[in-house]
């Protein structure tokens, strides 16, 4: 089943077809969440909610946007509102933004990631989509639902806080 098939079923009251959903995207959003609130069990939340507030609202969901950019909107408010009762940030170990890649030593991981934490939140979100999730401009302006040249600007910046931070090191 296809995203378009399985939101189509959820609008005609199929629950079931929302498991496709779910199961399509979790992994995806529970690390996006990771890189704004640096907690897993927050991010968890912040996802399990965020489905909630999808599945209750389906039926207003807009079919020229693709479900996750439309879902990322609820994950990304959802973040937001946890980060006033948040629990203790985890250790960099725990929190973990970037699996271990091939060919990627665990040390210059290690670099980059206490690079990436040294970042606002917002920096971090937008460099996350652009470089882990590979999204064009125009996706991220549609993500963060920004025009397409803030999105320019912010990534510009962003990337020389980052090259700033790894030049530290």
């Amino acid at each position: 089943m296809d995203d378009a098939e399985a939101i189509k079923r959820c609008q005609q009251g199929d629950r079931e077809a929302f498991r496709h959903l779910v199961e399509r995207y979790q992994r995806r959003a529970v690390a996006q969440a990771m890189v704004i609130l640096f907690n897993r069990d927050d991010a968890e939340d912040a996802v399990q909610e965020a489905f909630i507030d999808a599945f209750k609202a389906i039926g207003t969901f807009d079919t020229s946007r693709t479900f996750y950019q439309w879902f990322y909107v609820l994950l990304r408010n959802r973040c937001y509102k946890l980060t006033g009762r948040r629990r203790p940030t985890e250790s960099l170990d725990e929190a973990s933004l970037l699996a271990a890649q091939p060919g990627m030593a665990d040390e210059t991981r290690l670099v980059l990631e206490k690079a990436l934490h040294s970042l606002t939140r917002e920096e971090r979100e937008i460099v996350s989509l652009k470089y882990f999730s590979g999204l064009s401009y125009d996706e991220l302006a549609a993500h963060l639902q920004i025009p397409r040249g803030t999105v320019m600007s912010r990534l510009f910046y962003a990337r020389q806080r980052l090259q700033s931070k790894l030049s530290e090191v």
